[in-house]
């Protein structure tokens, strides 16, 4: 098996070069928007897409005209990922690093905080993949600390180019695996 390193670094060269990241984070999006899991959750969280991952933002206007609650994480000082109801764009910002994250006078505001145990299904970003839905993340476990900790009837779906999918990611017995993993040719998982 690849040395994890070697493996991050390669899914990181992929999704960097990948062509048309607009065009199939579009139709990838719009599975996640059409899945059943979807249709059925009460309270959504998406990520907002940083570099070179599958861009969510564009969808982030129509999730927030549903009747659903949109959900989106920010990261603490303590490197702990927190949960900000999200109702209009007007609320974010960009932060450190160029961050689109919600904006530091609101995110502390007790009707802006989400409980994990809310969120129906939660949108998760990732460095690589495998149909098993093995997801191999930064590195620094910001997301496997918050799904680890879902209740168990929470949907994970990753989003991810092709080419971030791998025959096998080795993984660790704190890692979380998807429930399903989309990318622009396939729905892995899906039954």
């Amino acid at each position: 098996m690849i040395d994890k390193n070697e493996l991050r670094r390669t899914a990181h060269d992929n999704r960097n070069k990948q062509e048309n990241k607009d065009e199939l984070s579009r139709s990838i999006v719009g599975k996640f928007m059409s899945l059943p899991e979807y249709t059925a959750a009460s309270t959504v969280m998406f990520y907002i897409d940083v570099r070179s991952e599958v861009r969510t933002r564009h969808a982030l206007p129509e999730a927030l005209d549903s009747d659903k609650n949109i959900v989106v994480p920010w990261c603490n000082d303590d490197g702990q990922l927190e949960l900000f109801h999200l109702q209009t764009m007007d609320e974010l910002e960009t932060g450190m690093y160029g961050i689109l994250e919600p904006s530091q006078e609101l995110r502390r505001l007790p009707q802006k905080q989400v409980e994990l145990k809310e969120l129906d299904l939660i949108m998760v970003p990732g460095v690589g993949f495998d149909p098993t839905g093995a997801r191999m993340g930064h590195g620094k476990g910001y997301y496997d600390k918050l799904l680890e900790n879902c209740r168990s009837d929470t949907s994970l779906v990753a989003l991810a180019f092709e080419c971030q999918m791998f025959e096998e990611i080795s993984v660790a017995p704190h890692d979380v695996f998807m429930d399903k993993i989309i990318t622009e040719r396939n729905i892995y998982g899906s039954v």
